[in-house]
C-alpha cells in the first residue's frame, strides 16, 4: 500500500466563527487554520502502521567533531510504519504538543494525519519527527 503522512501546525488564533461569518466557513488570508503543513510520502510498499502512546524515540547520529551520539526523547507519540521491502520507519511527535493523530487505512492507501498545537516551539531534527523544544535533548543544543 501507499502511505502518506500529513502534518499540520494548528493556528491557535484561527476563528471558525469569523470564517463562518465572513468567508463561507473557510479560512482566509488573515484567518489561517494552519501555520504550516508538511506532507511525506513513504516510497516502499507499506503493510501496516501502528501507533504507540508515550513511547521513547531515540535520536542517533554523529556530531560535527565525529563523535557518535544516542539520545532518548520520552513522551512521544510514535507511528511505526512497516513495509515489505524496507526497514521500519518511525513518525513521531511529542505528546505535549500533539492535538490529534489519526491513521486511516483505505483499500490501497494509508493516510496518517497529525495535528500539532502551536502553543510552544518545536524542533524538526529529521523529516517526520516533531519534538517540543523543552523536551529536546539538551546535549544536542549548541
Amino acid at each position: 500500500m501507499k502511505c502518506i503522512v500529513r502534518v499540520y501546525l494548528l493556528n491557535e488564533l484561527f476563528s471558525q466563527e469569523f470564517a463562518n461569518e465572513y468567508h463561507n466557513g473557510k479560512e482566509s488570508a488573515d484567518n489561517k487554520k494552519y501555520l504550516w503543513e508538511d506532507e511525506l510520502s513513504i516510497n516502499s510498499e507499506v503493510t501496516h502502521a501502528e501507533e504507540k502512546n508515550n513511547a521513547v524515540y531515540s535520536i542517533k547520529g554523529t556530531l560535527p567533531n565525529g563523535t557518535s551520539f544516542s539520545e532518548d526523547v520520552e513522551s512521544m507519540r510514535i507511528v511505526k510504519i512497516l513495509s515489505e521491502n524496507a526497514p521500519p520507519c518511525e513518525i513521531g511527535v511529542s505528546e505535549s504538543i500533539l492535538d490529534s493523530l489519526s491513521i486511516l487505512s483505505k483499500e490501497k492507501e494509508i493516510i496518517i494525519d497529525i495535528f500539532i498545537k502551536d502553543n510552544e516551539p518545536l524542533a524538526n531534527p529529521v523529516p517526520g519527527i516533531y519534538i517540543a523544544s523543552k523536551e529536546f535533548p539538551k546535549n544536542l543544543i549548541f
